[in-house]
C-alpha cells in the first residue's frame, strides 16, 4: 500500500516552516517506523508542459511495507503529535493506493 499526500500549505506558513519541521520532525520519524519501507516529501515545480501552477505544492509518498503494523504505529502519542503538527501546517488530502503490478487481481 501506499499513501500519496497532496497539499498546500495553510496561509501564513512559509515553506521554509513547513520545509523546516519536514526535515527535522516528519521526515525521521515516520521513516523509522517498523511499517515504512520509505518516504519521501517533493516540492512541487510545476506542470509539464504548461505555465500554469501546480494544484499542490507539495507530495508525500509514503510506502507502507505492513498495513497492520502501519495502524499501530500512526495511533502511537509520537505519531497522533505529529498528525497534528502535519494539519497546522498544511491542507492535505490523502490517497490510499496500491500498485497495479502486485495488487491480486
Amino acid at each position: 500500500m501506499q499513501l500519496i499526500a497532496l497539499f498546500n500549505l495553510k496561509p501564513g506558513v512559509t515553506a521554509k516552516q513547513y520545509e523546516d519541521w519536514a526535515r527535522a520532525t516528519d521526515l525521521p520519524t515516520v521513516r523509522q517506523l517498523p511499517s515504512i519501507a520509505s518516504f519521501t516529501v517533493s516540492r512541487s515545480l510545476g506542470l509539464l508542459g504548461s505555465d500554469a501552477a501546480p494544484p499542490y505544492q507539495y507530495v508525500e509518498i509514503i510506502e507502507v511495507a505492513d498495513d497492520k503494523q502501519f495502524g499501530l504505529d500512526v495511533a502511537t502519542p509520537a505519531m497522533t503529535a505529529i498528525a497534528a503538527q502535519f494539519q497546522d501546517l498544511a491542507d492535505v488530502i490523502f490517497l490510499v493506493t496500491q500498485s497495479i503490478e502486485t495488487a491480486k487481481a
